[in-house]
């Protein structure tokens, strides 16, 4: 993948699923990363907080409202609202994909009062076991226009960082919500 990559060591399977689904083509005015964040909880639940497109506000801190036009469906629009403190007040994102069995939720970018152009989103999330119990690998990877006045490096770490915050988030509703349902470790003697 040409582009600026999260520097962490990366396994085999995460290297595969990035191969899979988080290909973007990068023009040279652009900058793109893969982040990935593991959580303790079950892909099924992990799951349902990514793909409502009508309610990112469920795990994502920076959202305070968020508003769809029309049906809910592949290129449905919606308008957030962000909360103070970022270098925005709106956001208007479009569903460009969503799979549910194939667990693939991507999203653009087509307007709002914030820098990021050209800006496109795709989110994957895969079971796996951690510490004996169901888990769930996310990787989020996106493109998006470097602003003028900023380097691929400054607009790349923004966005991480961003990024790194709502999968953070993501991960601390999933495991409170887990821990809710009690779920059983696999292995159980």
């Amino acid at each position: 993948m040409v582009g600026i990559m999260n520097s962490e060591k990366r396994t085999e399977m995460e290297d595969e699923h990035i191969r899979r689904h988080h290909k973007h083509e990068v023009k040279d005015n652009q900058c793109s990363s893969s982040l990935v964040k593991h959580i303790k909880a079950p892909v099924h639940l992990v799951w349902s907080l990514v793909r409502r497109f009508d309610q990112p506000q469920r795990y994502k801190p920076f959202v305070s409202r968020c508003v769809v036009l029309g049906d809910l469906e592949i290129g449905s629009v919606r308008e957030v609202n962000v909360k103070s403190g970022l270098p925005a007040t709106t956001s208007k994102e479009r569903l460009e994909f969503l799979d549910d069995e194939e667990r693939i939720f991507s999203m653009r970018i087509v307007g709002g009062d914030h820098r990021l152009k050209n800006y496109m989103s795709t989110i994957t999330v895969h079971p796996e076991v951690i510490d004996g119990r169901p888990g769930t690998l996310v990787i989020e990877s996106f493109v998006v226009d470097v602003p003028e006045g900023n380097t691929k490096d400054e607009t790349c770490f923004f966005v991480e960082a961003l990024i790194k915050c709502n999968l953070k988030s993501l991960a601390d509703v999933s495991e409170r919500l887990a821990v809710q349902d009690r779920t059983e470790p696999l292995d159980r003697d």
